[in-house]
């Protein structure tokens, strides 16, 4: 179970859709959510591991230096 709060335009937006479709409103939020989290999950990680990174003591490499290594 999920309740959230939009602001009145999307949420007046959504009622429409709703309305004119026959569908209900949280057939739309559940597309929405679904079709975007990936992209979410993708960002706010990225951006999570940079942070990581940045607060570490490791030492930075540039590929071009990393790919020249042996195995």
């Amino acid at each position: 179970m999920l309740t959230i709060r939009l602001p009145t335009d999307i949420e007046s937006r959504l009622n429409a859709l709703a309305k004119a479709t026959g569908r209900p409103r949280t057939y739309y939020a559940r597309k929405a959510i679904l079709a975007h989290l990936g992209d979410l999950e993708d960002t706010y990680l990225a951006e999570q591991h940079l942070t990581d990174a940045r607060a570490s003591d490791t030492e930075a490499m540039r590929v071009k230096v990393l790919m020249k290594r042996k195995p």
